[in-house]
């Protein structure tokens, strides 16, 4: 998911998905901790996606 397609959304519906994002991470690093996770670079992906929903909203509220 590129910058740019996150730009096309609605506020509210990245908020959603900012939230969403979040639940998913919490639980895939308690899969890490428990030594369950096979796919460790879900992680990144999914950090690094909070950063450009985040990056976008303060780009919004800048102008």
């Amino acid at each position: 998911m590129t910058a740019n397609e996150i730009r096309e959304w609605e506020t509210e519906k990245i908020n959603n998905e900012i939230a969403s994002l979040k639940k998913e991470l919490f639980d895939l690093r308690f899969q890490q901790a428990t030594g369950n996770l096979e796919n460790t670079a879900r992680i990144r992906n999914i950090r690094k996606t909070i950063a450009r929903m985040k990056t976008v909203l303060t780009e919004r509220n800048a102008k």
